[in-house]
This record gives C-alpha cells, sequence and structure tokens, in this order.
C-alpha cells in the first residue's frame, strides 16, 4: 500500500473549506449519536464554522489524498471542535489533530457528550481527566455532558548531585 495514502497530511484550513469541515462535523456527529436532535441545517452548520471557528481558532485538517477526513479547531486552551468521518477512525487521524492541539497549548479543555463513550475514552486514552458532569441543561442538545481537562505535566529537571569538594 503507498504511504501517501496511509500517513494523512495536516494542513490548516481556510474559508474555502468550511463547508467540507461542517460536513465531517454532521456525518461524524449523527452517525456515532443518532439521538441527537439535528437543530442547524447545513448551511448554517457552515455559518459557525466561517463566521465564529475560522476568526478564533486554529483550524486543521487530516487529509488523505485529496480528501479531507478529519478536522480539529483550538484555542485559548479549548478544543472546540474534533471530528473524524467514521470509515477513518480508529487509525490514529484524531491523536495526531489532537496532538497537533498538544503542541500548541499547555492546558486544555473540552466537552463532549456523556453518552458518546468512543469519544470519552478516546480522550481518557489521552490522558485527559473529567471534571465536571452536566443535566446537559446548557447546551442546545439538552444532553447531558462532560467537562475533560489536560495539563502538559512539567519536565523534570535531573537531580542535582552533591559535589565532592
Amino acid at each position: 500500500m503507498d504511504d501517501a495514502l496511509t500517513e494523512p497530511e495536516i494542513v490548516a484550513l481556510t474559508v474555502d473549506h468550511m463547508q467540507a469541515t461542517a460536513e465531517i462535523r454532521r456525518a461524524s456527529l449523527w452517525q456515532r449519536l443518532p439521538w441527537l436532535p439535528d437543530l442547524h441545517t447545513p448551511e448554517e452548520e457552515e455559518q459557525y464554522w466561517r463566521i465564529h471557528l475560522l476568526p478564533n481558532c486554529s483550524i486543521l485538517g487530516a487529509a488523505l489524498g485529496n480528501q479531507l477526513v478529519g478536522i480539529i479547531a483550538y484555542g485559548n486552551n479549548w478544543i472546540e471542535q474534533l471530528y473524524v468521518l467514521p470509515d477513518f477512525q480508529g487509525k490514529g487521524i484524531g491523536s495526531l489533530l489532537l496532538g497537533c492541539a498538544k503542541e500548541e497549548m499547555d492546558e486544555i479543555r473540552l466537552w463532549t457528550f456523556q453518552r458518546n463513550a468512543g469519544a470519552r475514552a478516546f480522550y481518557q486514552r489521552h490522558d485527559f481527566t473529567a471534571e465536571e458532569g452536566t443535566d446537559g441543561a446548557d447546551n442546545e442538545e439538552r444532553e447531558p455532558d462532560v467537562l475533560y481537562h489536560w495539563r502538559r505535566l512539567p519536565e523534570r529537571t535531573p537531580d542535582l548531585q552533591p559535589s565532592d569538594g
């Protein structure tokens, strides 16, 4: 198999990619969490990416060939969005995208739905800890969620050895 097809390229996304980012979010979310209410049209979701996320976040994509298969939007110690198309999950793409955010931030918080067992396991594998659970009253889906937190550990310095002097 060709390595170019197995190792995704991480690219900075622009306004031209916002329709694709919204489509990836919708495809990933609704396939994995079909019980969630579909509150926004595809056009409204694209506008959210263009108007809210693009000016306020770093947005990266994972591309295999010409296909965008994963996306992340992050900044100010938050991951706002992280989605990988269902057919490409479990291949390290989400970990690669998350790693990009971890390189730039020393501390990260994010919300995920309590019933999203796959996402919760993913974040826990990447050293995130659950800090708070809610009943969902404050999110538009009215779905109980959980706040996760990650903090870079300080680098250890070698112990000083006493001198013989």
